[in-house]
């Protein structure tokens, strides 16, 4: 499982490129109010097994919360049910806000 985590550029690289990426953000929906990735789709971490249709065909999951624990989680558990291109983005939101995109509110 060396590949779970992906790095802030990797993944803006492979949003540039449109690639057939599913963006989850896994944080709760008050904390999207705050600030999201583009083009995520919200799926908070405790609706996961209710939503695994969102992931039935999917090449590559691309998952983010705040700082990078509960999509990690989020990630280990999908692998677990057969996802195997579900990774988590390291450190989160903030990361990215940090070294990406500074439009995207820190909290």
């Amino acid at each position: 499982m060396d590949d779970i985590q992906i790095a802030p550029q990797e993944l803006k690289q492979k949003l540039d490129q449109s690639t057939d990426v599913i963006l989850i953000d896994v944080r709760e929906p008050w904390e999207t109010q705050l600030g999201v990735i583009a083009g995520a789709k919200l799926i908070p971490l405790n609706t996961i097994p209710a939503n695994m249709e969102v992931f039935a065909n999917a090449e590559e999951v691309i998952i983010y919360c705040h700082h990078g624990m509960r999509s990690l989680n989020a990630a280990s558990w999908l692998r677990s049910q057969g996802i195997d291109g579900a990774r988590s983005l390291t450190g989160g939101i903030e990361r990215w806000s940090t070294e990406i995109d500074p439009k995207v509110p820190r909290y």
